[in-house]
């Protein structure tokens, strides 16, 4: 039996889950963003540092924020690209390009002059709106760039009057976070350039008035780039449609788990994942849509002012990678906390392993709810039930209107138990990669099934399994081996707190299996661990190689860069 057939998942749905979704209610995001904003105007968006934002004043500033985009007379379909942290702006400045009708090119503020360079340009953005902390790294590469208009927020500009001249005075000149920048004026074609702080093009934009966005389901609402974890980053180009259906999708698979709460304007999501990784974006999508509220995390590696912020009020969903969970699990006084009103702990942007999920389960009394999804697919894809118990180890079933199939290399659908390429087809996943028909065109089977590079085996029942990506596969000897379970295994080793596995040249077996371990006890030896590996893992799969670190390089969602490691093996 193959999976064209039926969808065996459909049975396993949650009650209440729907089937399938309709995205026809919605003309375009804009109208999605308007409808809540005014529904819910009196209640609370966000909260950062101690200061709260209501869906009313999010309303006002990214319409001010949308009509001075518009003033400036971008042709339509324009991009503009957010290079900004967890901060009030990345809000408003997202509502405000997408109701002023253009599209939205996220920037992780982290880039190196490089890729920040290749990102522009690559995605055409003449206007960007960046935190002035990394305006130096603009400042670097403008010249070589289409961009013709700079707005520079500072860190405390949404944050009140006083508290948030202190908060970019401390950032400033007591942190010493803002390395000194100069962008230039003129362009390298002798343009002038447009450059305004963020709170000034905030008091010109209320001078003007928001035309509505004539932008329809079909046309591109975001460039969202690839992590260029395997590879030169690729714009995704996702719709209206796709992201309103991810959003639908996402409301209707959580749900089950949050009506025991009843008002859902209470629901607090903690966003300390980026907003501008599509995983946290799609979060905050919920949120809106939801009427609810999310509390920003601008720094998630300081742990001790996060833990603090996670004591100031109940919260509901925590999203995290499985790196960010174990981080949290080794504060001291994370235990210290009130999980009782925790309703999700869910685990994505990267494989989540067995040792941490039974960690956190113990500390949190809350079952790990691994998900699948990718920038392509609006982080939606697959995932476990949110009325999950346990951790499953599996990926989950796919969402609703959401159709999965394992694949061979030549496109045909394997069955039940056979491992194979994972493919998805659903209203969520693009329509392809910007300006590149031929990388679209491989993406693509001649069903219409987008091809992930993730290699998955189903069960009858429509729960999946993620062996591992095709390119971090290791021979063996002949025999394929998988990082993924590598790492699931040797993370339950009492002492590793997380771990990395890659592939080695090897004069006799074509490869060999290293690994990279970070441990909380300073006793634990490469013996142990081997001994370990001996014990549960078949001859061909034992490490040859164990170093010990004391972390292990990520990007800044946290997935571990397994190509770094290589390239320094």
């Amino acid at each position: 039996m193959t999976f064209s057939t039926q969808k065996p998942w459909l049975d396993a749905y949650p009650a209440g889950v729907p089937h399938e979704i309709d995205t026809s209610s919605f003309r375009n995001l804009a109208h999605l963003l308007e409808t809540s904003f005014k529904k819910n105007a009196a209640s609370p968006f966000s909260v950062c540092m101690d200061r709260w934002m209501t869906y009313g004043q999010v309303d006002d500033a990214s319409a001010s924020m949308g009509a001075w985009l518009q003033h400036l007379g971008l042709p339509a379909g324009a991009r503009v690209a957010i290079m900004l942290p967890n901060v009030p702006q990345f809000a408003v400045t997202m509502s405000g390009i997408l109701r002023a009708g253009f599209v939205c090119v996220n920037v992780n503020p982290l880039y190196t002059a490089r890729e920040l360079k290749h990102q522009l340009c690559d995605s055409g953005a003449t206007t960007i709106v960046i935190l002035e902390n990394f305006a130096h790294t603009l400042e670097e590469v403008i010249q070589d760039t289409p961009i013709e208009n700079v707005v520079i927020a500072s860190m405390g500009d949404m944050l009140g009057f006083w508290f948030g001249r202190w908060i970019t005075f401390a950032v400033r000149h007591l942190a010493r976070m803002v390395p000194e920048y100069k962008i230039p004026r003129m362009t390298a074609a002798g343009k002038s350039r447009t450059l305004i702080a963020f709170n000034a093009m905030m008091e010109e934009g209320s001078k003007y008035s928001l035309k509505p966005s004539m932008q329809s389901r079909d046309d591109p609402a975001f460039l969202q780039y690839t992590g260029g974890t395997t590879g030169l980053s690729k714009g995704a180009v996702l719709t209206h449609n796709n992201v309103i259906a991810a959003i639908l999708q996402a409301q209707a698979w959580f749900t089950p788990a949050v009506l025991r709460i009843g008002d859902v304007s209470k629901i607090n999501c903690i966003t300390a994942l980026p907003l501008y990784h599509i995983f946290a974006l799609t979060l905050c999508f919920l949120s809106v849509q939801w009427g609810s509220y999310m509390t920003l995390i601008p720094n998630p590696r300081d742990i001790d002012k996060f833990v603090d912020v996670l004591k100031k009020r109940p919260f509901h969903l925590l999203p995290a990678v499985n790196t960010l969970f174990n981080a949290l699990l080794q504060h001291p006084h994370f235990k210290s906390l009130d999980f009782s009103h925790l309703c999700v702990s869910q685990a994505g942007g990267m494989a989540a392993s067995e040792g941490t999920a039974k960690r956190w389960q113990e500390v949190t009394g809350s079952a790990m709810v691994e998900g699948w999804g990718m920038s392509e697919t609006v982080a939606i894809g697959t995932n476990n039930p949110v009325t999950a118990t346990s951790f499953s180890g599996t990926i989950g079933l796919p969402l609703s209107s959401i159709d999965i199939a394992i694949k061979d290399d030549d496109g045909n659908s394997l069955a039940y138990g056979e491992v194979g390429e994972l493919c998805i087809k659903g209203p969520n996943v693009m329509v392809g990669y910007y300006q590149q028909p031929d990388e679209t065109h491989k993406a693509f089977t001649s069903d219409g099934f987008m091809r992930t590079g993730d290699i998955a085996v189903m069960d009858d029942k429509g729960f999946t399994r993620i062996v591992d990506r095709k390119k971090d596969m290791i021979l063996v000897s002949g025999f394929n081996v998988f990082p993924n379970e590598l790492e699931n295994v040797i993370s339950l080793c009492p002492g590793v707190v997380e771990c990395a596995a890659i592939g080695v040249l090897d004069d006799k077996q074509g490869e060999a299996i290293k690994v990279f371990v970070v441990r909380n006890d300073v006793t634990l030896t490469e013996d142990d661990v081997a001994r370990y590996c001996k014990q549960n893992l078949t001859g061909y799969k034992q490490p040859k190689y164990i170093e010990f670190r004391d972390d292990l390089p990520k990007t800044n969602v946290g997935k571990v860069l397994r190509r770094e490691l290589r390239s320094h093996a």
